[in-house]
Order: structure tokens, then C-alpha cells, then sequence
């Protein structure tokens, strides 16, 4: 009888809701929340399992340590290394809440010398091969001299110094724009890498950089976020597997009904109290939650859509903040996401045209029983006996209540939103 009555919402409101409003429970809704959620926790996998979320070397809640500490790195006689903490890339807590890209840069300045050598001591092994890492990625700022490097090379060395890769990366360089930060990317794995010894890329221990000028002198060269990236993981094993990511998902799947639930009947309560009409909360929020099936079928709607998608990769750029680079990337993303969320927007409001109609039946129904009006004049529940005529809201101002609470519920849950409640 309760599906029956859910499923009338569709084909014959005007009738299904002064039978709600007669004898009001709270089954048809809470079957209607379940399957809501359920329908969420579809939509969230399916996004889940198509979302990929970079990793990076170094990782962690703090991920950018081998720029942050000066002692970690080594360097030619005579050159002074400390930490920066005026110059640097200013990242902020991205979509994952990593600070990306910390609070200083490594700086070195050696006086009168034409050549620079820096290295990053011993760090825990990198694997570049083919299930790992696909770049070296970082960044360089040149103050001083002026003039381009002659000749720049990376080097990755496996296990000893004695086995390693290099790399030419003058040319990176020829455009040498002082004061400027430089993003570096250099494949790793394959390509122009030259070998000395036996290096394996599977077991990548250490990195050098050396640049050489022309002539002696004053250098100045910062560097900030140095990572290994370009590997990329499914965002469900990326929060620990599928049963918390369904967990997780199936727990922000409620909130939106019991939020929509909850606004629609207050400010619909509010509404017909403040316009003189009869009303008890059970019968109107009972009503109310039988109206959002709209929102359930909206959810199982979207929920096939993002099946349409393809994989959305959520890039280092996206993750770190930084600006710029992070409005350029999202718009790839957004790009992606594009006739989804056209499809999305129109789906909604559909929904709330259709709402209208669904609560100014309500208001009718509630403001025309006769038990209401009893329960409000006697401020108990009565027996099923009633006497008396009771006169329900006019057409218009039904409408008006049902328009209203839906505007100021859109609203509301607006600025929830805004606030990352909602």
C-alpha cells in the first residue's frame, strides 16, 4: 500500500496526498531516502571508479619535503644552500587537503664560479619502470647571472653513483627569463636518457642537477617542488578500498533528502501558519517526503548519465592550488564534466517546476482536512468523526506557498553549500 502510494505521486497527486495527509506515516518516505542514497552511492562509485588522483614522490600530508629542508641536499665547494621562505611556490589544500607545496625553496649562491652542482642526497627508492613514476617534475628560478646556462644535465642515479641516467636539459633553458619560475618535466623510464654502469629505473635513489656557464659569475638558482609524478591511482583505492568509499558514499547520499526534506516542510509549516491556514507538522512532512520522489528519480538519472563518462584524471595541478595552473587545469576537467553537468543543471530544474504543482496539492490537502482543522482548534488529535465544513487555501495561494518554500529552500541550500554543509 506504501509503494502503491509512492508510485501514485506520479500519475495522481492530487488524490495520493489527501490520503497521506488523512493517515500520515513515515514509511513512504524512508523507503524513498533509502533508494535515494542508493542511487547516490551509484553515482559516486561510477565517479569513483572513473576518477584518478596522481601520485606523487614524495607523498604524504606534507609532500614537497626535499624542497623544504636544505639539509638534504649537497653541493660544489663554495655554495651556500639554505631555505627560502620568502621565494617559493605558494600552493594552498587542494580537492585532497595536501599542502602541496610547503612554505620555502632551496636556494644556492656561490660568488665569481661558472659552474653549479647540486644534489639530493639518498632518498627511499623511486620505481620509474613501467608500472611506476613517468616524470621528473620541478621547478627552477635563475636570479643570477643574466645569461643562459651553457649546459644543464639531470642526473638519476640507482643504488651508487656509479650507476646512473642523464639527461641534456639545456635546451629547457635557452630562453633563460630571469626571475621567473620554470617548470621542468623530463620523461623518465625512456627515452633520451643516456646510462652510465648498471641503473636500474625501477630503483631510483638519488638525484643531481649541474648547470655550466660560460664564464664566472655571481649564481643565484632556486628550486621548489620536486617531485616524481605521473602515476596515477583510482580514487576508490585511493580512500582506503570500495566498502569505506560505499560507506562513505552512502552517508552523504542521506544528507541531501533529509536536508531538502527538512527545509521544504519548515518553511512550508511556516508559510500556511503565517497565512492563517490549518496545519500539523506529521501530515505535511509526511506529504512532503512522498513529494521527493522527484529528487529520487533525478538521482537515478544522473546516476546513468555518469556512466557516459571517461576517465577524469585530477593532475598535480588540480590537487596543489597553485594559481594558474589550477584554473587551467579545472577547465580541462570541466570540459570533461560538461554535458554531464548541462544535463545535470536541466535535470534539476525540471525538478523544481515539478515540485510546484506537488506541493500546492499538498498545501490544498493539508489546509482542507477536517482532522487538521480539529487538531489545530482543539490542540489534540480527535476521533474520526468531524463536523463542521473546512475551506482549504485557494488555488493561487497554495501556489504561493509551494513556490515560495521552493525558492527559499534553493536558496537556503545555496548557502549551505557555500558554507560545505550541504
Amino acid at each position: 500500500m506504501v509503494v502503491k502510494g509512492i508510485l501514485r505521486v506520479l500519475y495522481a497527486p492530487h488524490k495520493v496526498f489527501k490520503d497521506v495527509v488523512q493517515k500520515p506515516g513515515y514509511l513512504g518516505p524512508l523507503i524513498l531516502l533509502i533508494i535515494f542514497a542508493v542511487a547516490q552511492v551509484g553515482s559516486y562509485y561510477v565517479t569513483g571508479s572513473k576518477s584518478y588522483v596522481e601520485q606523487t614522490m614524495p607523498s604524504g600530508l606534507e609532500t614537497d619535503v626535499w624542497t623544504e629542508n636544505a639539509t638534504l641536499w649537497m653541493a660544489n665547494s663554495g655554495v651556500a644552500i639554505s631555505e627560502n621562505t620568502v621565494d617559493f611556490i605558494n600552493g594552498s589544500q587542494g580537492l585532497i587537503a595536501i599542502d602541496y607545496y610547503g612554505n620555502s625553496s632551496i636556494e644556492f649562491a656561490v660568488s665569481n664560479n661558472s659552474m653549479l652542482q647540486m644534489a639530493l642526497g639518498n632518498f627511499d627508492s623511486v620505481d620509474c619502470g613501467p608500472n611506476g613514476f613517468k616524470e621528473v617534475f620541478f621547478r627552477v628560478k635563475i636570479v643570477t647571472p643574466d645569461a643562459a646556462p651553457e649546459n644543464v644535465t639531470i642526473t638519476l642515479c640507482s643504488l651508487s653513483d656509479s650507476n646512473f641516467f642523464y639527461y641534456d636539459l639545456t635546451s629547457a633553458f635557452f630562453n633563460n627569463n630571469v626571475n621567473v619560475w620554470n617548470n621542468i618535466s623530463v620523461p623518465v623510464g625512456s627515452g633520451s636518457w643516456l646510462s652510465s654502469g648498471n641503473p636500474n629505473w625501477e630503483n631510483i635513489t638519488s638525484l643531481k642537477l649541474d648547470f655550466a656557464w660560460s664564464s664566472d659569475s655571481d649564481i643565484d638558482l632556486r628550486v621548489d617542488g620536486l617531485f616524481f609524478r605521473g602515476l596515477f591511482k583510482n580514487q576508490i583505492d585511493f580512500v582506503g578500498g570500495i566498502l569505506p568509499y560505499l560507506a562513505n558514499s552512502a552517508l552523504r547520499g542521506l544528507a541531501p533528502f533529509l536536508l531538502e526534506w527538512l527545509l521544504l516542510t519548515g518553511l512550508m509549516y511556516l508559510l500556511i501558519k503565517g497565512l492563517k491556514g490549518n496545519v500539523v507538522l506529521k501530515p505535511l512532512m509526511t506529504a512532503v517526503g512522498y513529494a521527493l520522489i522527484t529528487i529520487v528519480i533525478q538521482a537515478f538519472i544522473v546516476a546513468a548519465v555518469y556512466t557516459t563518462l571517461s576517465d577524469l584524471n585530477y593532475h598535480l595541478e588540480i590537487l596543489a592550488y597553485v594559481s594558474g595552473e589550477f584554473e587551467m587545469a579545472r577547465d580541462v576537467l570541466l570540459n570533461q564534466l560538461s554535458t554531464v553537468n548541462l544535463v545535470g543543471s536541466i535535470l534539476q530544474i525540471v525538478m523544481w517546476i515539478w515540485f510546484i504543482p506537488l506541493g500546492t496539492f499538498i498545501t490544498r490537502a493539508v489546509t482542507g482536512d477536517k482532522k487538521i482543522a480539529e487538531q489545530v482548534q482543539m490542540g489534540k488529535a480527535l476521533s474520526n468523526a468531524t463536523t463542521g465544513e473546512v475551506t482549504p487555501f485557494s488555488w493561487m495561494k497554495c501556489l504561493l506557498v509551494s513556490g515560495v518554500s521552493l525558492f527559499l529552500t534553493i536558496i537556503l541550500l545555496d548557502f549551505l553549500g557555500a558554507l560545505g554543509i550541504a
